[in-house]
């Protein structure tokens, strides 16, 4: 229930976001680093419900912290004039990467053993026709 209330969110926000007008250079790098820090936190969202540790409290928490510190540390770097922003980025990259690879990991899994259950199911009904046939031929 809650994975399809994130992806809902997420494709809503996607058409929105198509249908947005122009940002203006200026605020571009700001909404940027708002937007990686929120899908992280998403990614995150998502790899917590695989896990069954999901917490909404956290998740909206983690998810406007998130983007609220990115932003600030984009101001930060800009009055400094040092690309701060650059630590956040590679930062929330990261944390998406590795939380993308937990969620291929649990699909790839769920996969896998769909596959031998089907395999297995296979082999046993081979298994009984066998039976059947060798019952058949004793008794004939």
């Amino acid at each position: 229930m809650i994975f399809i209330a994130i992806l809902i969110g997420c494709i809503l926000g996607a058409i929105l976001g198509l249908n947005a007008p122009m940002i203006s250079y200026t605020y571009s790098s700001y909404l940027a680093i708002a937007i990686i820090a929120a899908l992280d936190s998403v990614f995150g969202g998502i790899a917590s419900v695989i896990k069954k540790n999901f917490d909404l409290k956290i998740f909206i928490s983690g998810f406007f912290g998130n983007a609220i510190l990115a932003i600030l540390l984009t101001i930060l770097g800009q009055k400094l004039n040092v690309d701060i922003y650059l630590a956040a980025i590679v930062v929330f990259v990261w944390r998406m990467f590795m939380n993308l690879g937990t969620i291929r990991r649990y699909y790839v899994e769920k996969w896998s053993d769909m596959i031998k259950g089907k395999a297995a199911k296979k082999s046993e009904k081979e298994t009984n026709k066998e039976e059947k046939k060798q019952e058949e031929q004793q008794k004939a």
